[in-house]
């Protein structure tokens, strides 16, 4: 056989095999590979999403952080700027009385950062209130001159200032939270104005200067200009707050807030004693008793009214609740449950109205003083016991 035959002989056995139709086999093998394909594709498709989502949620996240680092940022720059705006003065403690600024109905105020502004043992030396024909309007902790002042919160240094007849010198924070924090009686500044600081950093050194007879550090917190007791919201003996978040009231008597305010966050009110006023008087425009006044201030029934004296008008959720019905006589010893949110077993006894704390699962002589408004000392003192003593479930402690 030439080789021109060979060849017309496998070129005509191709061309035939390619026109023979596919059998059910091949048929098959080609569906399954078009399914492959369709699949392959798809999970191609579903990649590319997964990797689109991916790049926008990480996308997100990095905004979201940058929008956190911006907000940090602005609170450092612009402390509580939603309460106090653009009022930045750097000469009065309480300019905001010419300005005309609008007190919230109430505002809640993250305590949770503090530190003590004193690095030694606390003492107090002297107390928020009325002294000597004036208003004493923070409180006195005991320093030597040259101890270190720190920051009570992170802020803002708004002012640094000296007053000859008043706080000698004395600086100012402004801090996020909507306090304001006063330092008095200063012998060295370590801080200057609109400086950062955090928490804890040192910012003067004690002193005795200004209107003062002993070296000392006078502090005060203030919202909006208006002075609280800094040991409603602190308790001192402890360094610590009474709750992560005090709540500050406005309140209004009849429609009038001039006098009348409160601190803490169980709504205690107070007034405010102005020309004319009777603690008769008082007592009917608070709904109360001039014998539960007395009781609440420590005063006589013809005690003398000083102008700008502070009357404390309502006793709080807890006292207010337990004293009601020791006033009923209804139980010698009545259980009487705080609000929901505290969840506090208390027991009134007709024992000077004594209060007293059922121990629960959880509970702490610290906790236990925060919530009652006292000192681990005072509630030690109360029942005979030590600060490392076991509590045992089920056990009354006395809390006031």
């Amino acid at each position: 056989m030439s080789i021109r035959t060979l060849l017309f002989l496998c070129g005509f056995f191709f061309v035939a095999s390619a026109a023979t139709p596919l059998t059910p086999v091949k048929k098959k093998v080609a569906n399954r590979m078009r399914q492959m394909d369709s699949k392959v594709t798809e999970l191609m498709a579903d990649r590319v999403g997964f990797k689109k989502e991916m790049a926008a949620k990480e996308l997100s996240d990095l905004n979201s952080k940058m929008l956190e680092a911006e907000l940090a940022e602005e609170d450092k720059m612009f402390p509580a700027d939603e309460l106090y705006g653009s009022i930045w003065d750097n000469r009065w403690v309480n300019p905001y009385k010419k300005e005309n600024l609008t007190l919230p109905d109430s505002f809640r105020i993250d305590c949770s950062t503090f530190v003590l502004p004193v690095t030694s043992e606390v003492n107090v030396t002297s107390k928020y209130g009325p002294r000597r024909r004036r208003m004493h309007r923070g409180i006195d902790l005991k320093v030597q001159i040259g101890d270190t002042i720190r920051a009570a919160f992170d802020g803002k240094v708004r002012i640094k200032n000296y007053e000859r007849r008043g706080y000698g010198y004395y600086v100012v924070v402004r801090h996020p939270n909507g306090l304001e924090t006063v330092y008095g009686h200063l012998s060295h500044f370590l801080v200057d104005v609109n400086d950062y600081v955090k928490a804890g950093d040192p910012i003067a050194l004690g002193g005795n200067t200004g209107r003062s007879t002993g070296s000392h550090l006078h502090f005060e917190t203030r919202f909006l200009g208006k002075d609280i007791n800094p040991a409603d919201i602190i308790d001192f003996e402890n360094g610590v707050p009474h709750e992560d978040l005090y709540v500050f009231h406005n309140v209004k008597i009849n429609g009038r807030n001039s006098n009348v305010y409160t601190s803490s966050g169980d709504q205690m009110v107070y007034h405010r004693v102005k020309s004319g006023d009777t603690l008769g008087a008082i007592a009917r425009r608070y709904g109360t008793t001039v014998s539960q006044l007395c009781k609440l201030n420590g005063l006589k029934r013809t005690s003398v009214l000083r102008l700008g004296q502070a009357i404390r008008c309502s006793a709080g959720s807890t006292t207010r609740t337990a004293s009601a019905k020791n006033e009923s006589g209804n139980d010698e010893k009545s259980k009487v449950s705080n609000s929901k949110q505290k969840n506090i077993t208390v027991e009134a006894s007709s024992d000077n109205n004594a209060i007293y704390h059922r121990i629960k699962s959880g509970d702490t002589l610290g906790a236990i003083a925060r919530k009652y408004g006292t000192s681990v000392s005072k509630i030690c003192e109360l029942n005979g016991i030590s600060k490392t003593t076991t509590l045992r479930l089920g056990r009354s402690l006395r809390c006031s």
